[in-house]
């Protein structure tokens, strides 16, 4: 059976394996999920992402952080979706929680957060919120 939504697949790992308090999660590694992990490593969500090669096939894993017991992303969410893609402009692109969390958008720039974007006056598809 093929995946629809691998990064839909991507985000429900990362929170069942919150959930579960384990401190690593592995899945099938894509570009697109590479970029997302690195922009969450750099937002201080994550703690470390690794690509392992497996003969053909490669394998994303992503080092979980959690603070006094308590998972750091309290909240990860889809926001577009396969059936229903959601682009926004440079200057309406969602602000997560007052600013505190972030958007992580696919510009033709690359995959950035919501505040690179408007930085760099770019739109593009709004992938998924984290808070």
């Amino acid at each position: 059976m093929s995946m629809q939504d691998p990064v839909a697949d991507m985000l429900t790992r990362i929170r069942n394996a919150q959930m579960a308090k384990l401190p690593t999660v592995a899945m099938p590694s894509s570009t697109l999920k590479v970029n997302i992990a690195q922009v969450l490593l750099d937002e201080g969500f994550i703690g470390s992402v690794d690509v392992a090669a497996e003969g053909a096939k490669k394998t994303l894993n992503i080092t979980l952080r959690y603070h006094e017991g308590q998972a750091v992303i309290q909240e990860i969410k889809r926001f577009s979706r396969p059936g229903l893609r959601q682009y926004k402009g440079s200057q309406s692109l969602p602000k997560v929680a007052s600013g505190l969390g972030v958007s992580i958008v696919s510009t033709s720039k690359g995959v950035m957060t919501d505040r690179q974007a408007r930085a760099e006056n770019v739109g593009g598809e709004v992938l998924c919120t984290v808070f």
